[in-house]
């Protein structure tokens, strides 16, 4: 006894049975023992036809053979929620759907010594509710793909649609998806099919090339999932090293399996310290299963030493989503932003083309509101005012935009300049080199080709930025070190953010002492106001809008509250190794090394800086304890002399130390009048000295904050004639 499922060949629809009846007739007929039919291929015509009609499924289940010539002389066609589905696997992640009961309706057949084949038992009754008419054809044993129905997605695959177009041609053609006779799912799978069939040898080329490639390169890693016929990946040496340099956020960009292409391509890309887009790997998608994007996943992983990325970026898509939750459980996993709004193009055809504004004001929504209490008021605001609150599309983006939307996602690092841009997709490594008329042949080729070009741009951007000197804008110490720390396309966005703060005051609204937060909001913008919280011992800061977070370049809110605190250089907590100079090197970066090594330690507001941090730290430790306290006096004490001694050019002894000799100078009369009156005035004449110096300090960050201060307001000044300016000429122009 063995089963197997129901497989009709739809041309095997036109067979006839014995009856005499034709197909229509024997459509509206009930089984019953003794009717027969010509082969078993039209009892289970037959059957299937009688099960549509009343709802519900068949498959085909045990049969017999013949002791004397093994052919199969008894057959049983049973409702597809015969018998039950195997008991749960606990160790399982995911359980199968219940979906057999025990239903005990099904049809015997035999087969006659004339050939013909009979009911010998048929039984009725069902166990359990059946399917209205209206959702029969998602019934598997249903959904079939005709010949016209094959020809027809060939043709509209050629010409570069996706399952999602075919599909809405077909329902158009047939007048309605009940009348299609398979589900988009079952376009998607034959899709595949196809293409795969025509790729044919293609994918052991590659097999063969990418040997080649790894004899010649020991770093070279390849996989090929279940021999040369399935999914394929690889990544050469210098896309594995650039990952251990800019592995942070990754793109999986799928763009290239959609049909519009005749190779199922898939790169792994992410954004090297010129904002160019870099290679981590690549795979040729033969399988699009859950568990082939679960093997590629974990190869590429192996391939990247086991290093997780921080984030990364997917086209929308329910399988490439679980798969990355079993590989990538710590990631923050993005849709792909342009993914969806092509995806929305679609699905919301009928109202784009009912309201013609909507499609603009769904972007805007999306991109610029700065809030998840903005975005929360204007999804609701704009699904009511077009009337799609019940838009099922719609409700399933808003219940995953955690996923997409950038207000839910500006506070984990994504590599990319602006929270605000329209676009989140990296631009195509590939770009130029594939198209749609790139055969799986030529691929390597190409992707050769596409390698050299983008490294031939690194090469120009290291370049540029070594030999052409950024234009400085201020006179601000914190721009000339990122200058020479960022690389030039860094800086450029940096500067701009720098530049913004001019129009950007900070205003003290809570001060705590150690933490400060400023109200931070554009002259004549008062509504949209940023929140920057600092704190004054470690100079960190964090912004609301958290660009930093998201980008890793500082705001102009926080570089606005830098600004009033008179912070000059860059903290080395926010620069980021990835978008520096030295990104690819294994320098450390610390903040001695910020900025110009060779003046650091020569400007006044360097020296400042960094004696106000030291002191600072002694400030902040010495108040635990009174223990510690007494330690930290006598260390600032013995800190006074030194400084006393280095302004007067006299050498200075610690301060135990300084005591005892004198002593032992009163001891043997080698100093005459060397008594504890006179090292009491030495002490005073020192604690005046010390007074003196800390005087002169306090004299000199006065003159030098009231500096900044005449700085600051000839800066805005200067903005406000501009702008001035600007509008005599636009006058003039009107």
């Amino acid at each position: 006894m063995e089963s197997e499922p129901l497989n009709l060949a739809n041309d095997a629809m036109e067979d006839n049975d014995s009856s005499g009846l034709d197909l229509e007739q024997q459509c509206e007929l009930e089984p019953y023992e003794g009717m027969e039919f010509e082969s078993e291929q039209a009892a289970r015509i037959f059957y299937n036809s009688y099960a549509r009609r009343l709802g519900f499924g068949t498959r085909v289940s045990a049969y017999r053979r013949s002791l004397r010539d093994n052919t199969i002389t008894t057959r049983h066609l049973v409702c597809s929620k015969e018998g039950f589905n195997p008991k749960p696997d606990n160790a399982k992640r995911r359980q199968r759907i219940v979906s057999r009961v025990g239903c005990k309706a099904h049809l015997a057949l035999k087969k006659q010594t004339s050939g013909k084949w009979a009911v010998s038992k048929f039984v009725k009754e069902h166990n359990h509710d059946l399917v209205p008419p209206d959702q029969v054809h998602l019934i598997r044993s249903h959904r079939h793909i005709s010949g016209p129905a094959r020809s027809l997605i060939d043709t509209l695959q050629a010409a570069g649609l996706g399952a999602t177009g075919v599909m809405s041609v077909l329902i158009k053609q047939s007048g309605g998806i009940s009348n299609v006779g398979f589900t988009k799912a079952d376009c998607q799978n034959y899709m595949n099919q196809s293409r795969q069939r025509t790729l044919g040898s293609g994918a052991q080329y590659i097999f063969d090339n990418l040997k080649q490639k790894q004899a010649e390169d020991p770093d070279f890693f390849y996989a090929v999932q279940g021999g040369s016929s399935g999914n394929i990946f690889w990544a050469d040496s210098t896309s594995r090293r650039n990952y251990s340099y800019f592995g942070d956020t990754v793109t999986f960009d799928t763009a290239y399996r959609t049909h519009r292409y005749r190779v199922p391509f898939a790169p792994f890309i992410g954004v090297n310290h010129h904002c160019q887009p870099v290679l981590f790997g690549c795979a040729l998608l033969l399988n699009e299963s859950e568990s082939s994007f679960i093997w590629l996943f974990q190869n590429w992983l192996a391939a990247m030493s086991g290093r997780h990325p921080v984030s990364i970026t997917t086209d929308h898509d329910r399988i490439i989503r679980s798969a990355i939750v079993d590989v990538f459980p710590g990631a923050r996993h993005r849709f792909c932003k342009s993914n969806i709004f092509r995806e929305a193009q679609e699905r919301l055809s009928h109202s784009l083309q009912s309201f013609p504004t909507f499609e603009a004001e769904f972007q805007k929504c999306v991109n610029l509101t700065e809030t998840i209490e903005e975005y929360e008021l204007c999804w609701g605001s704009l699904l009511g005012r077009y009337n799609v609150i019940d838009d099922e599309w719609l409700q399933s983006m808003y219940d995953a935009r955690q996923q997409w939307v950038p207000v839910y996602l500006q506070d984990t690092f994504f590599g990319e300049t602006s929270i605000a841009k329209t676009s989140d997709n990296t631009n195509s490594y590939f770009d130029g080199f594939i198209d749609a008329s790139t055969n799986i042949h030529v691929l390597m080729s190409q992707y050769e080709k596409a390698t050299a070009n983008r490294h031939e741009k690194e090469v120009k951007a290291e370049y540029d930025t070594i030999n052409i000197a950024p234009i400085l804008k201020t006179p601000s110490p914190m721009e000339k070190q990122a200058a020479n720390i960022y690389t030039r396309e860094i800086f450029l966005m940096f500067q701009q953010e720098l530049m913004e703060t001019l129009a950007y005051p900070a205003t003290v609204i809570k001060d705590t002492g150690s933490d400060v937060i400023y109200q931070v909001a554009k002259f004549g913008e008062d509504h949209k106001v940023n929140y920057v919280q600092y704190n004054v011992f470690e100079k960190k800061a964090s912004c609301s809008c958290q660009l930093f977070d998201f980008s890793g370049i500082l705001c102009r809110h926080i570089l606005a509250v830098f600004r009033v605190k008179n912070v000059l250089r860059l903290p080395s907590h926010y620069v980021l190794k990835r978008w520096t100079r030295k990104a690819k090197s294994d320098v450390v970066l610390d903040e001695d090394k910020l900025g110009s090594p060779s003046s650091h330690n020569n400007s006044f507001t360097d020296r400042f800086e960094k004696l106000n941090l030291e002191a600072t730290k002694y400030v902040k430790e010495g108040v635990d304890s009174k223990n510690v306290y007494l330690v930290a006096m006598d260390a600032l004490r013995e800190a006074s002399k030194k400084v006393a001694a280095a302004v007067y050019g006299t050498p200075a002894l610690p301060l135990n130390q300084d005591m005892n000799k004198a002593k032992d100078f009163n001891l043997n009369g080698n100093q005459t009048g060397c008594d504890d009156s006179s090292l009491l005035s030495q002490d005073e004449r020192i604690q005046e000295l010390t007074a003196a110096v800390v005087n002169a300090s306090e004299i000199c960050e006065a003159y030098r904050t009231k500096l900044l201060s005449i700085l600051r307001e000839l800066e805005e000044q200067k903005l406000r004639i501009s702008l001035k300016v600007q509008n005599m000429r636009l006058n003039r122009i009107a």
